[in-house]
């Protein structure tokens, strides 16, 4: 993989960058760049003709410095050492960003999903929980949802887990189902957050929202509710795109439409529509419109299709879904990129929320976790946007400094031990 399209190198490429503009000593943050621990496992299954496979799983732990590890576990053919290492490193910085106690983790098994039934999966994440549970616990690590995995792949981490320890032990996950300990606001937070983000950029560019348009690439749990959202707040997506193709209608996609058909086994590549045009992902990313959501996996906007881009802002759905090349040309074709830690944060933040809930036996009802939940991320969205206007750096500059900031002040706070 070239150094463009590696997510790692983009990581470390980004906290460089931000560490310069802070004129910060390289011994001061040098250790932001890497993980503290990180796990490999092997991962034997058996698999429902009998047979054996091993399948590849890691867990990294990058931070422990302001809190317990939290993020996700992804079941995805993508899935690698630097991939990891990169997730764990960027959910760092996203809860140093919004201020919520936590440092970042992330992990994941390679495997591709559509190859194995579902009572091979549920071995799977059972034996994997199994496999990383002495680094895991509800004050040490806790894992969440991610790509390929919901809300029944973290009840069964939840179960295999409880039973380890002999007791119900809600607060190991989070983005479980309602009935073990879930939290209302869940399922949309990540979308909802964007959303949140979405109509403050707009509102400090005093663009009106009913005047505004957008494409969305990428429609998994993220994607398909961002589009949803928006379409329900008034923007005009002319445009929707998956891995089987893309949707466009100059004058306004029927989402509800669209989202049902895919509900109901459709593919958009079968949808039809009055006035809706078939179009390839790569003429959606050509397309001239307000907001583009790249919403689907890492790099998908890179150095060989940057300078086609027809968006004016772009909001990152997705985690590193525009290399640091590729940034750069944004920045110099003057695209405003609201970067992931920011844009996504939505899903982390609730995700906290679960948490607090799960250890102090608490249930919050939805309306207050998404007063709380706008009220974290749009003060976090003001001082990355004041940052970036009084310094005149982009909105992923001033992003990555604040959360870098935070984070080297727990180091100096802290010390190093012993």
């Amino acid at each position: 993989m070239g150094t463009d399209r590696n997510p790692y190198e983009n990581f470390t490429h980004n906290v460089d960058e931000a560490a310069q503009q802070m004129g910060l000593d390289r011994v001061a943050y040098e250790f932001v760049k890497y993980p503290e621990r990180q796990l490999k496992v092997s991962i034997p299954v058996e698999m429902d003709d009998g047979t054996v496979r091993l399948f590849e799983g890691y867990r990294v732990q990058h931070s422990t410095l302001r809190g317990p590890c939290k993020g996700g576990v992804r079941f995805h053919t993508s899935v690698c050492e630097d991939e990891v290492q990169a997730l764990a490193g960027l959910t760092t910085l996203q809860c140093a960003l919004v201020n919520i106690p936590y440092g970042g983790a992330y992990g994941g098994v390679n495997v591709d999903v559509n190859e194995i039934s579902h009572r091979e999966r549920c071995r799977l994440t059972r034996r994997y929980t199994a496999m990383i549970l002495p680094f895991i616990g509800p004050n040490e690590d806790i894992p969440a949802p991610d790509m390929n995995t919901d809300e029944e792949i973290m009840g069964w981490i939840m179960d295999t887990y409880s039973m380890m320890k002999g007791h119900a032990v809600q607060g190991i996950v989070t983005g479980k189902p309602l009935d073990l300990g879930g939290s209302q606001g869940m399922e949309e937070a990540p979308a909802q957050g964007l959303t949140f983000v979405a109509r403050e950029v707009l509102k400090r560019l005093k663009k009106p929202v009913d005047l505004t348009t957008a494409a969305v690439l990428g429609l998994g749990k993220v994607g398909s509710s961002v589009a949803r959202l928006m379409y329900i707040a008034g923007i005009r997506i002319m445009a929707v795109g998956d891995i089987t193709g893309a949707l466009y209608c100059r004058s306004g996609l029927h989402i509800p439409g669209v989202l049902e058909h895919l509900a109901q086994g459709g593919t958009l590549d079968n949808y039809q529509e009055g006035g809706v045009q078939h179009i390839s992902t790569e003429e959606l990313l050509r397309l001239e419109c307000d907001i583009l959501v790249p919403a689907a996996v890492e790099c998908q906007i890179h150095e060989k299709n940057v300078q086609e881009i027809g968006a004016r802002i772009i909001i990152e759905g997705a985690n590193c879904p525009v290399t640091w090349k590729a940034d750069d040309v944004l920045r110099e074709k003057g695209v405003l990129v609201v970067p992931d830690i920011l844009a996504n944060a939505g899903g982390m933040i609730v995700s906290y929320f679960e948490w607090v809930q799960n250890i102090q036996t608490l249930v919050w009802d939805g309306d207050e976790v998404s007063r709380m939940l706008r009220q974290i991320i749009l003060k976090a969205f003001d001082d990355v946007w004041t940052k970036a206007q009084e310094d005149h750096i982009t909105l992923r500059q001033s992003a990555y400094a604040l959360a870098l900031e935070r984070v080297c002040r727990a180091k100096k706070i802290r010390g190093i031990f012993p």
